[in-house]
């Protein structure tokens, strides 16, 4: 898990504060505690908090690309950045590091804000393009990595949690009677609403493209679920597809820079990608489950 999070002012002549984007870096420290990165060009800034996973050396962000004219950062995981590198590599980009944030950079300027579509992966991103003067925030497919913003005429807040959107200062908190009920009835406020009126959720499987110098933005869903029954194939051809599925999905998942454990709830599921992901490791995988004392 790490964290980002960024401001983008329309008034150019605007410069982001540090200690702003610091702040609002720093109240979300405890999802990336092993390091923190800022970069600021005028009325740009983004920040970053690391937890390292892939590339500890040489991976810290925001990451640019060969020229500098590109910024990103990302908070998430890319699991085919490896096949992406390569074929990334043979169309002459240059690769600085290791990691898998890098390649969203090279990738963004083979296919633009259509780069999305090529991740597989969970993450939550924000990419600066200062050739064009535009902003793009994306979220993965089913929204697992979280991703708020608040925009008005003046500016585009955002980050990866609440607190971090908050932390800018200049956000009003008044409470969304919508939200509150939805809240109330499901213990969660759904979709984009957030429980602040001026604050919203960049919905699962979208990107937003801002154009700074018209101050426009555009939204686009890159990815749709589909429910259509698929009925050519038997019970034992579905069996054969599902596992080949789980074990190419736990496979993936096991790439790190650093040791992978499993969080055992007890249930079949864990218990089943704990046992797949015992077969890709060379050591026995370590464990985890949860225990409280108190009584039921």
């Amino acid at each position: 898990m790490c964290g980002i999070a960024g401001i983008v002012y329309s008034d150019r002549s605007r410069s982001v504060s540090p200690s702003t984007l610091k702040h609002m870096a720093s109240v979300i420290a405890h999802r990336g505690p092993d390091a923190e990165g800022f970069w600021i060009d005028r009325n740009v800034g983004l920040a970053h908090r690391r937890l390292s996973i892939i590339d500890l050396e040489g991976g810290d962000q925001p990451i640019a690309n060969e020229d500098g004219t590109v910024q990103v950062v990302f908070n998430g995981e890319i699991y085919n950045y490896r096949e992406l590198r390569t074929e990334l590599e043979s169309s002459g980009h240059r690769f600085r590091t290791s990691s898998d944030t890098e390649v969203i950079v090279h990738l963004y300027e083979e296919l633009g804000h259509r780069c999305v579509e090529r991740l597989r992966g969970m993450f939550a991103i924000a990419l600066w393009d200062s050739n064009t003067q535009r902003l793009l925030l994306a979220r993965d497919r089913v929204g697992i990595k979280p991703l708020y913003l608040s925009v008005n005429d003046e500016r585009i807040v955002f980050g990866s949690e609440l607190k971090a959107v908050l932390g800018h200062g200049d956000i009003p908190r008044a409470l969304d009677p919508l939200a509150l009920d939805d809240y109330f009835n499901y213990g969660m406020v759904p979709g984009s609403r957030c429980i602040f009126r001026n604050v919203e959720k960049l919905a699962p499987g979208h990107v937003l493209v801002l154009d700074v110098p018209h101050w426009k933005s555009m939204r686009r869903k890159y990815w749709q679920l589909e429910f259509t029954p698929n009925e050519s194939l038997g019970v034992g051809e579905w069996k054969e597809a599902l596992q080949a599925k789980l074990e190419e999905s736990v496979r993936l998942h096991l790439v790190s820079d650093v040791p992978v454990g499993s969080f055992l709830s007890g249930g079949i599921d864990s218990s089943v990608v704990t046992g797949l992901a015992s077969q890709h490791l060379a050591t026995p995988i370590q464990t985890f489950s949860m225990g409280f004392q108190e009584a039921q």
